[in-house]
């Protein structure tokens, strides 16, 4: 138990640190101090945290039931206490894609994402993350009150491509996708409601056609009966 607290501690201590540097800083201050303070500070990482690897983490993430970053009176949840231990971790591309892309476990995947979204390259977060946005597995989300919330995956996920903050995490600016398009990094995103946006749009057209004509019935029909008489109805009321 000690050493799992020391080993964090020295992470923490940018002045010893000599391990591997995640855009060129500490990975374990990618989260802000006070958030880092409350977790290392927390239950939950003091006893469900020990001796976690990559492996182990991934079956302690399988157990969690809601995502979140702190809540109440600032106390860190365990969603959060496990991206922490995974920037201790520092995993594998590889293992980071494997829990991103397994279906079992949807928390997995999402403490996977945001993961990625603090860690990997600009353009990787889009390549890794869009395709979550057609994932609509529901997420349960603490809030900061302490409430509950339900969400998605694939709004979480909007979330971390186009927010500053989430789950009591600041964000590294994430370039416009069109930006990356027109230097050739990223081909141009179709989005999977093209199709049905479309098909809205036809329908929209063709109601608006239809109530056009039926403006221009009524309107032919006034014009009749608005004290406009024909000479042949004229005949037929002097006869």
């Amino acid at each position: 138990m000690s050493s799992h607290q020391t080993d964090a501690t020295r992470m923490l201590d940018s002045r010893g640190y000599t391990g591997t540097l995640i855009h060129n800083t500490n990975p374990l201050h990618l989260l802000e101090k006070p958030v880092r303070d409350r977790i290392t500070e927390s239950y939950y990482w003091k006893e469900q945290c020990f001796a976690l690897n990559a492996a182990t983490l991934c079956d302690k993430a399988s157990q969690i039931t809601y995502i979140g970053g702190t809540y109440g009176q600032q106390k860190p949840t365990p969603f959060l206490c496990l991206l922490f231990k995974m920037l201790q971790l520092l995993p594998e591309k590889e293992i980071v894609m494997l829990y991103l892309q397994q279906r079992e476990f949807k928390y997995l995947t999402a403490l996977a994402a945001f993961y990625v979204r603090l860690t990997f390259d600009l353009v990787e977060v889009y390549r890794v993350l869009e395709p979550l946005l057609g994932d609509w597995r529901k997420l349960r989300r603490r809030t900061r009150e302490g409430g509950w919330r339900i969400g998605y995956i694939d709004q979480f996920v909007d979330d971390l491509l186009v927010k500053d903050r989430v789950c009591a995490t600041s964000l590294r600016k994430l370039p416009k996708r069109d930006i990356f398009e027109d230097l050739g990094q990223l081909e141009v995103r179709i989005s999977p409601l093209g199709d049905e946006i479309e098909e809205i749009d036809r329908d929209d057209g063709s109601e608006a056609v239809s109530r056009e004509s039926a403006d221009d019935d009524v309107e032919e029909i006034n014009g009749t009966t608005n004290g406009h008489i024909s000479d042949d109805e004229r005949s037929d009321v002097s006869g």
